[in-house]
């Protein structure tokens, strides 16, 4: 299985981490050319920045069409692919994760998030072990993160489709909150984010970048007017009621908790 690393142009340092990282873990890999802000004219920033429980930011709508963009990939290609952000870092186990979940049959998979960000999520209390000491969950409702999921095609066409009827979103949030796929979690995580790194207690020794987002100039929401402000508060109370709604409906067969990775499993370039 080959992955797709979203990644932009003016980034050549996180294009070579990841060329290195996935070089010495043995996964093929293409390169998706990042939206960049400067793509974005004002127009269509105002157009799709307008739509979600708060005014994105340039940063979080070029997001949100880079995996956009990947899902067009993942349905070209037809078959199913690792998208990676370049400032994920994985396990030395992800290669072997990979391979396994290419050749699960059984269960009807459109995504597989293999990473894990520092919130709880709702997760089956059954799990399938899919190599030795990693264990497949179903995912209900994750919370934050779209640095390393396998998407296959039959999910991305679902993600597409819902790209068309609602506004773009934050990119994890997008994703999370489409109960219509078949999602699941790989436990314990195999990918984490660089910035992660300390409250995991994972030694880097590569280089620390920080997030594309996280590294913008964040002022506080600017709402156009009070019927705005409204109508953002409002979406995100239905956002909140339909996550309430969806914990109860699973909450015979789910348990909400902490994912955490095997800290002593990530690549290191020194191995």
């Amino acid at each position: 299985m080959k992955a797709l690393l979203i990644n932009l142009e003016s980034s050549k340092d996180r294009l070579q981490f990841q060329t290195q990282q996935l070089g010495k873990l043995g996964i093929p890999f293409d390169v998706l050319k990042a939206v960049s802000t400067n793509d974005i004219s004002h127009d269509e920033y105002e157009k799709k920045s307008q739509g979600w429980e708060r005014p994105l930011r340039q940063a979080e709508v070029a997001c949100f069409l880079s995996h956009l963009k990947a899902w067009n990939e993942v349905v070209k290609k037809n078959k199913p692919m690792l998208v990676l952000e370049d400032d994920a870092l994985l396990s030395v186990k992800t290669a072997a994760i990979l391979v396994s979940l290419f050749n699960i049959k059984k269960k009807p998979l459109d995504l597989v998030t293999l990473e894990t960000r520092s919130r709880k999520k709702i997760v089956s209390k059954a799990f399938t072990e899919v190599i030795s000491g990693i264990n497949l969950r179903e995912l209900y409702q994750d919370r934050t993160g779209a640095a390393g999921y396998v998407l296959w095609p039959s999910g991305a066409k679902k993600l597409i489709e819902e790209s068309r009827k609602r506004s773009p979103a934050l990119a994890d949030a997008f994703i999370s909150s489409s109960y219509n796929l078949n999602a699941y979690q790989i436990e314990p995580a195999a990918i984490i984010q660089l910035d992660q790194c300390d409250n995991y207690s994972v030694t880097n020794n590569s280089f620390k970048p920080d997030s594309t987002i996280s590294s913008e100039v964040k002022p506080q929401p600017i709402y156009k007017s009070k019927l705005s402000y409204i109508r953002f508060k409002g979406r995100r109370i239905y956002s909140q009621l339909r996550m309430a709604f969806r914990q109860l409906s699973v909450i015979a067969k789910s348990t909400r908790q902490y994912i955490y990775p095997n800290s002593n499993e990530f690549y290191s370039d020194t191995d």
